[in-house]
């Protein structure tokens, strides 16, 4: 699988990476969890990324177990910090980086982390010097190798973008959030900073495999977060709502070449788009990690796809999320 820089950190991620949040909690059972990672691997990916609050600390912990046993792959994990605790800027300090940075080093099971990112912290932390300078910190201590952040906004990823060190910045990217392509990737792209494009598939929503009757598991997020109650809404369904996703996701469907699946069409959407370092769909078995890696060998998608894409999101989404995130 092809690879593409992550920003400034000298380091390199497959385009289309896993997610691994579904190995710790929040989205109902996982049955083989190391046969998930096993999959993605084998089909390429080199670009992991976990979290220390996924499961408290139940996916690193997976991903260290897995990488243990095979040390013939090379593969970049990154982790995020900071939701384990009461989410206010106080929080956001350096004793309390080191606390969280040496917890997951101890869960990966390394010296240094590859990438760490902050979690979705408050917005005033953008502004702080003292949280990035912290960060430098870590780096001069060679905690972390390089660091970024993981955001809600469009405004949120544009500070950070400004910072000199930041290697990388998260965000929600897919056919139904589109609003990052007008400011948040070209700005990226001009300070060299690599754009990791999270909830690529909307939840599942852009699987097309959802009707307005499909029923959740009580503890998956799907169905205690759908309208914000436990975090940030747009993690869920990208913030859209879920009837009108459901219909939205039938048309987004429809659009598939031949020899796509609805959500490989919106994982090669998200890749072509300029200045997108990697893609990070989650899997909750090995055949879902395989075919999104498949993903990355399909043609490029014509013009009328994107242009029939960018309609659908015109008509059917932009109102619901554009003036939220």
């Amino acid at each position: 699988m092809d690879e593409r820089g992550i920003g400034r950190s000298g380091q390199w991620a497959s385009v289309i990476g896993l997610g691994t949040w579904q190995l710790g909690a929040d989205w109902g059972a996982v049955a083989d969890k190391e046969a998930v990672l096993e999959a993605a691997a084998e089909s390429g990916v080199t670009f992991f990324d976990t979290a220390d609050v996924y499961g408290d600390g139940r996916s690193e912990d997976t991903i260290a177990t897995f990488l243990a046993t095979r040390p013939d792959l090379h593969v970049l994990v990154a982790t995020k910090m900071g939701r384990r605790v009461e989410q206010i800027p106080q929080n956001y300090v350096l004793d309390n980086f080191r606390a969280w940075n040496d917890r997951s080093r101890r869960n990966l099971g390394v010296d240094r982390l590859d990438l760490v990112q902050l979690h979705c912290p408050p917005t005033p932390v953008y502004s702080s010097d003292e949280v990035f300078d912290a960060l430098d910190t870590l780096v001069e201590e060679e905690r972390v190798a390089a660091y970024g952040v993981s955001v809600e906004t469009c405004a949120e990823a544009l500070a950070a973008i400004a910072r000199p060190h930041v290697a990388s910045v998260q965000i929600i990217l897919n056919p139904f959030r589109m609003k990052p392509l007008y400011e948040v990737v070209p700005a990226a792209r001009e300070a060299g900073v690599g754009i990791i494009a999270r909830v690529p598939l909307a939840s599942g929503l852009l699987s097309g495999k959802y009707r307005k009757d499909t029923v959740f598991a009580p503890d998956d997020h799907r169905t205690f977060n759908r309208h914000g109650e436990a975090f940030d809404q747009g993690e869920t369904f990208s913030g859209v709502d879920y009837e009108t996703g459901v219909e939205a996701a039938a048309e987004f469907a429809a659009l598939a070449p031949e020899g796509y699946t609805p959500a490989q069409l919106a994982l090669r959407w998200i890749i072509e788009q300029p200045g997108v370092t990697t893609v990070i769909p989650g899997a909750r078995d090995p055949e879902q990690a395989r075919a999104n890696a498949r993903a990355a060998k399909l043609p490029p998608l014509p013009g009328e796809t994107f242009t029939a894409i960018r309609e659908l999101y015109d008509r059917r989404i932009r109102e619901q999320v554009e003036h939220r995130w």
